[in-house]
């Protein structure tokens, strides 16, 4: 596809300095699951992770013969479907069958026997998220804690929200780690409660960094003792409310996922309202359409998406953006601003003390040599690749507005 226009990076990333240096912008957060990927270089620190290697091992924990073949008998029929076989779509599959198996077998499964596999699969997907239980755990090796010192940090007329996807403990270890008091939605000590009622009105707990689960959490369960209330327990204790399927669509019609769902929707609806996307490839339809259709009733928020996978001009994500001008996408190579499709390119070629400031954000491709060999004489492309769509680089980005970077 013909690349339409050029960005110039620096002067995009001189308007998202302005805009986390103002204390007068509402600034939020959505994080996916790429961030729970990220952990700080030359550490040893578990990290969670990705779909993709989720799966396998996932797969290859499974043990017992008939099992296993029921999982190859899913892989035989994705091929057949051309789905992808991730473990949403294996869980998907296994919950469809255990619907409709009634008294018979799919895959070579009873009803109980499928359940069994469906707990298996959801136990090591728990045991894989829960890097907290690991011996050695230091919650200084993961960048979720520099990202909770720049929270420290900054001062801000409003405080920060942070959505996540996530159902690990990375975030409110970092956030727990450096002292900064938040709220999650829930109440209480003993057994903490879900308290919607908090989320209709931010004046509870107004300077409290606020933290709002999407998908769940580790430790969150329904409680059978107060009428199916959503109570938090101790992350071993606990289990996750809605596992990686596409049952999670259905599920989060529900309490508390509607009222995180409407928070969202109303932060963006917020005047001077801005939301910083990460480690979230906008493959979840439904947060999608939340933050399509707040865009759409607001005239001064924005949505800056920074896309670790590069995008084409026609794909689904980036028909998102072209359709809508006030959620900007930017990827390594391309971005879409103001809904122009383009590369990424330096308007002048920057002197040595520019280049120092530059290297924080853009990775500048090498000139090339022209005319004779030996003289030193090369044509300069202004060409590169964004580092923030990386977690551990916005972080590192966001820690140099404060004077510090690691």
């Amino acid at each position: 596809m013909k690349v339409q226009s050029n960005h110039d990076p620096r002067e995009v990333v001189r308007g998202l300095q302005q805009i986390l240096i103002s204390d007068t912008k509402k600034v939020g957060f959505l994080f996916g699951a790429g961030t729970s990927c990220a952990i700080k270089k030359d550490t040893e620190a578990s990290k969670i992770p990705t779909v993709v290697e989720m799966t396998k091992l996932v797969v290859d924990s499974i043990s017992k013969p008939a099992y296993k073949k029921a999982i190859e008998c899913i892989r035989k029929e994705f091929e057949i479907k051309k789905i992808p076989f991730n473990i949403e779509y294996i869980l998907s599959s296994i919950i469809q069958k255990e619907e409709v198996v009634a008294d018979e077998r799919l895959c070579g499964l009873k009803a109980g026997e499928l359940h069994s596999l469906r707990e298996i699969i959801e136990k090591e997907i728990m045991n894989l998220v829960s890097v907290h239980k690991q011996n050695d755990f230091n919650p200084n090796n993961y960048v979720h804690t520099d990202f909770a010192q720049w929270i420290l940090q900054a001062s801000r007329k409003y405080p920060i929200e942070i959505f996540t996807t996530n159902y690990d403990y990375l975030f409110e270890l970092g956030l727990e780690n450096k002292e900064i008091p938040y709220f999650d939605g829930f109440v209480g000590s003993f057994e903490p409660f879900f308290y919607p009622a908090a989320l209709e009105d931010m004046r509870f707990l107004p300077e409290h960094t606020k933290l709002w689960k999407l998908h769940g959490s580790l430790g969150w369960q329904m409680s059978d003792k107060y009428d199916k209330r959503i109570i938090q327990k101790h992350p071993d204790d606990g289990k996750i409310m809605i596992y990686p399927s596409l049952l999670k669509y259905d599920n989060s019609k529900k309490q508390p996922y509607v009222s995180f769902m409407d928070r969202l929707s109303k932060f963006l609806k917020q005047d001077d309202s801005v939301l910083f996307v990460s480690g979230y490839s906008f493959g979840d339809q439904h947060i999608n359409d939340v933050i399509m259709n707040a865009l759409k009733s607001t005239s001064t928020s924005h949505v800056f998406g920074l896309c670790y996978s590069d995008f084409q001009d026609d794909t689904v994500v980036a028909n998102l953006a072209k359709s809508q001008p006030k959620l900007s996408l930017y990827s390594k190579k391309h971005a879409i601003i103001g809904g122009r499709y383009g590369e990424w390119r330096l308007k002048h070629e920057p002197d040595y003390e520019d280049s120092i400031i530059i290297d924080l954000y853009f990775d500048e491709e090498a000139a090339l040599p022209k005319g004779e060999s030996g003289k030193e004489n090369y044509d300069w492309t202004g060409k590169g690749e964004l580092l923030l769509p990386d977690f551990i680089n916005f972080v590192r980005f966001l820690s140099s507005l404060g004077g510090e970077f690691n």
